[in-house]
């Protein structure tokens, strides 16, 4: 879930939260089990991956679940802790790249055909380091490729004190990327509530590309 943030507040709540061994109730949650089948079922739905990004793994719960469907994955996350945790739990996998890195730092040679990114965007200090953060994540993007995002909404995420959630991170993926689909994936408890989103990038034609102007 860092991947994000630098070695500020937001950076040592992380760490904090860390300490826990589920710190955030991955494993033995109805609603996390949940929201990570629906986001698995929005990965997969153009069937398996060739070359696929998570960023921000926690500990690797969700990691799990789409590794055994891409040729390819690479992890991103900017806390030590959480990449250590996720490999461990995937040591049987040998196709995983794993990247300790914020998004200032991480520039991969290629593009993904999926990026998964779920509950990290709210960690960053405004708006205007989400459209930063957005407007790269989106030149990793391959063309035709899909981008499944999910986040605590706006309200949830204020209370909590972070910038903004879903639905304003939503409308700035909407001015570059084209949603698919959206889905609300609500729990018992109040703060069990987010957004999902998948979105696809345009496809650039031949005669667009080729064109001279």
């Amino acid at each position: 879930m860092g991947f994000l943030v630098t070695q500020g507040a937001m950076y040592h709540l992380l760490e904090r939260e860390l300490a826990a061994d589920d710190p955030w109730r991955l494993d033995g949650n109805p609603f996390e089990h949940e929201r990570h089948a629906q986001m698995l079922r929005m990965s997969l739905s153009r069937g398996a991956i060739a070359n696929a990004l998570e960023v921000g793994c926690a500990a690797g719960a969700f990691t799990e679940k789409l590794a055994p469907n891409c040729q390819r994955l690479t992890v991103v996350d900017v806390m030590p802790r959480a990449i250590a945790r996720a490999r461990q739990r995937m040591s049987r996998w040998s196709h995983i790249t794993w990247v300790t890195a914020s998004i200032q730092l991480f520039s991969p040679p290629e593009q993904f055909d999926l990026i998964v990114v779920a509950e990290v965007l709210y960690y960053l200090e405004d708006i205007p380091q989400m459209r930063e953060a957005i407007a790269k994540l989106v030149k990793m993007l391959a063309p035709d490729g899909r981008l499944v995002f999910g986040s605590a909404r706006d309200a949830t995420c204020r209370r909590w004190g972070h910038a903004a959630g879903a639905e304003t991170v939503i409308d700035i993926f909407k001015e570059t990327l084209i949603e698919v689909e959206r889905l609300h994936c609500q729990g018992d408890l109040i703060d069990e509530g987010c957004l999902l989103v998948q979105f696809r990038s345009p496809i650039q034609s031949s005669d667009q590309s080729n064109r001279r102007d």
